[in-house]
């Protein structure tokens, strides 16, 4: 786990590209009190109704939500429900998101009462691509993948990914060195062949591996590891197994506190692994990643997104030593803060453990309602000093450079700032005005 928390503090911003079928998920929920007297079904009361982006949309948020610059390629209706997944969408590149003017915007409607999903409604029209938009987005492609670090295709069987469209994608981002993470569909695996990642769930590889229920596992990779570098099956509870060309097994059981709900874990397990290849993970460690923020995504109903703040949460429950950030890990520690208020104590140099410094921290945390960081004003602090710090509950991060710390603070400033002086708590007045323009004299 040491090692996956360097590998998270090590993240940087990256540019994706998400190919495939984008639909909305609309979720109806209210509350069941009577049978109907027409039917033995219940009557559900309707007190809300949103929609989400669903299928590829999902995975475009997904990938937004752990940092990634996204351009949504795919198709969408003339329709409301197609200019209400485009808006939906935001943050994300959808120049290359065609509108088809006699096709119908894929809608599925889930019905929930009491957090139980009672029936799901789906409004679509499969039809394929004509050939026009498919040379339309074969040309979209060639342009924009020199733009990215990764492609995801998110199939979902809706006709837009023909077997055509799939084999180009795939030729133009092999020929371009840019790893293609595939999320399949069908029991046809052959039109993925030379795939980066071919990541089906495990009743997709038993069908497509033609294989009944009682084969072992590595059996059916047996038949699927020729058509990508990368066989990564997704096993729901379980979690992952991959196997790699020569058809070795690595396993990865999933974590979670509580499952909930399935729906969508595929999605956020894509869209990790999309950002383990982007930032030159190796696979194992991404899986092990995806792992952990498929967990997070199981705890919650319906589709949700991960955040980096979030993982970096999950991951301070492991190990403390996610915690420490210094000046090349300054993305990281921005996406861990996004949206959150911190307050900053300095330590001086030459600061060991002391009473005064643990009562400081503990009244400092009990605040609760913001994060509490820890700066070590110290070009060579103690080792030991620093991972006894990390142990402590109470301290959320530990920053370790100068530079990290002006960045930070011009980035997202702190709520309040502390210093500990001859054993006493000194909180900072004007602290916004200390930042701008003391901070660089009153630290270096």
């Amino acid at each position: 786990m040491v090692k996956l928390a360097k590998t998270f503090r090590d993240f940087r911003p990256f540019h994706a590209l998400v190919l495939g079928d984008f639909m909305l998920d609309t979720y109806t929920t209210g509350r069941v009190k009577r049978i109907s007297p027409e039917a033995p079904v219940p009557v559900m009361e309707v007190l809300k109704q949103e929609s989400r982006p669903g299928g590829a949309g999902n995975v475009v948020l997904n990938l937004a939500a752990l940092g990634a610059t996204v351009i949504a390629v795919g198709r969408i209706g003339s329709d409301r429900e197609g200019a209400e997944l485009k808006r939906l969408l935001h943050g994300a590149d959808t120049t290359a998101l065609l509108v088809e003017p006699h096709y119908k915007t894929p809608v599925k409607n889930r019905l929930i009462a009491d957090s139980q999903q009672l029936i799901r409604v789906d409004f679509e029209t499969i039809t394929s691509l004509s050939p026009d938009v498919e040379e339309a987005i074969i040309a979209h492609l060639k342009r924009l993948i020199f733009q990215v670090q990764v492609v995801a295709l998110s199939d979902y069987g809706k006709g837009f990914l023909t077997h055509r469209l799939i084999a180009e994608a795939l030729q133009i981002a092999r020929e371009a060195r840019v790893p293609a993470i595939v999320d399949p569909k069908g029991a046809d695996f052959l039109k993925y062949k030379g795939a980066t990642v071919l990541k089906p769930n495990l009743s997709e590889a038993y069908a497509a591996a033609k294989c009944p229920s009682h084969f072992p596992l590595d059996q059916v990779a047996k038949e699927l590891t020729s058509l990508a570098d990368i066989l990564l099956i997704t096993r729901s509870e379980a979690g992952i197994s991959i196997f790699d060309a020569e058809g070795r097994q690595s396993d990865f059981p999933v974590r979670s506190k509580e499952v909930k709900d399935v729906t969508g874990a595929g999605d956020t397990v894509l869209a990790m692994i999309c950002l383990g290849f982007a930032n030159g993970l190796d696979i194992h460690l991404a899986a092990q990643l995806a792992n952990i923020a498929a967990g997070l995504s199981i705890e919650r109903l319906g589709c949700v997104q991960i955040t980096l703040s979030e993982l970096a949460q999950r991951l301070l429950e492991y190990d403390s030593d996610t915690k420490i950030f210094d000046e090349s890990h300054t993305y990281a520690l921005h996406q861990v803060l996004q949206g959150k208020r911190y307050s900053l104590l300095v330590l001086e140099r030459g600061q060991v453990m002391t009473t005064a410094l643990f009562r400081t921290i503990r009244q400092l945390s009990s605040q609760g309602d913001q994060e509490l960081i820890l700066y070590v004003r110290d070009s060579q602090p103690n080792d030991e000093f620093i991972h006894l710090l990390s142990s402590l509950h109470d301290v959320d991060y530990i920053i370790l450079q100068t530079e990290s710390l002006k960045n930070l603070c011009n980035a997202i400033h702190p709520h309040e700032i502390f210093f500990l002086e001859q054993d006493k708590t000194v909180r900072l007045d004007q602290v916004k005005e200390w930042v701008d323009s003391l901070l660089p004299q009153r630290l270096e």
